[in-house]
């Protein structure tokens, strides 16, 4: 056994592990810890398949953003786990017939077999770095849908800002065209005054009331 054999048997343990954890784990942030390890061992074995662009994609897109939000979401929100029990075993049956169709197509996949190409890949093709060759594809063949992906991509995030740009009544925003335009005159003025005198009416009810005393 070589020494990426050993490797790929290392990091596909811890990621069996990592996986059963996520289910198992009673605290979301924990499963959510467990699923970052999970991404990671998953990247580690594309990379010894020289599937770097992959590897690195899956790094950067899931654990760095989409799992680095979903954590941070679970810890602010303070979920109860709980409460989440309680309907467990209503929706137990559904959840295990999901789990038993899924793997049984698992199975008939990798009993299956692969089909592999007869015809050997061309040697200018197969010279060529990973993350070039699907460089080269995606900007030759696949254009428009990559322009079209790109597009809608475009428009989610400008739709996302927009969600955010809401006013609110309560929001003590401040316009810096008001503040830029602003004049001297405009501003408040600070007024020395005099100390507080007791008013001359006050001063005869409390003459009156001693009087009467």
């Amino acid at each position: 056994m070589n020494v990426t054999t050993g490797l790929f048997y290392i990091f596909s343990t811890v990621l069996l592990l990592a996986a059963f954890r996520v289910i198992t784990a009673r605290n979301p942030v924990h499963a959510a810890l467990f699923l970052v390890l999970t991404f990671f061992q998953a990247a580690m074995i594309w990379m010894l398949l020289k599937a770097e662009f992959l590897s690195i994609t899956l790094v950067l897109v899931y654990v760095g953003a989409v799992m680095v939000l979903f954590l941070f979401v679970v810890m602010m929100m303070d979920i109860n786990v709980e409460n989440l029990r309680i309907g467990f075993w209503r929706h137990f049956p559904l959840a295990a017939l999901i789990g038993v169709v899924i793997a049984l197509e698992m199975t008939a996949v990798l009993m299956g077999g692969f089909r592999v190409a007869d015809v050997a890949p061309s040697p200018e093709v197969t010279n060529l770095p990973n993350t070039k060759q699907l460089g080269i594809l995606l900007f030759t063949e696949y254009v428009y849908p990559l322009e079209v992906a790109a597009a809608i991509l475009l428009v989610a995030m400008i739709a996302a800002i927009a969600l955010t740009l809401r006013a609110r009544k309560d929001s003590k925003y401040v316009n810096p065209g008001d503040q830029v335009r602003v004049r001297s005159k405009d501003r408040m003025t600070v007024v020395k005054m005099s100390a507080t005198k007791i008013a001359p009416e006050s001063e005869n009810m409390a003459e009156g009331a001693g009087t009467k005393s």
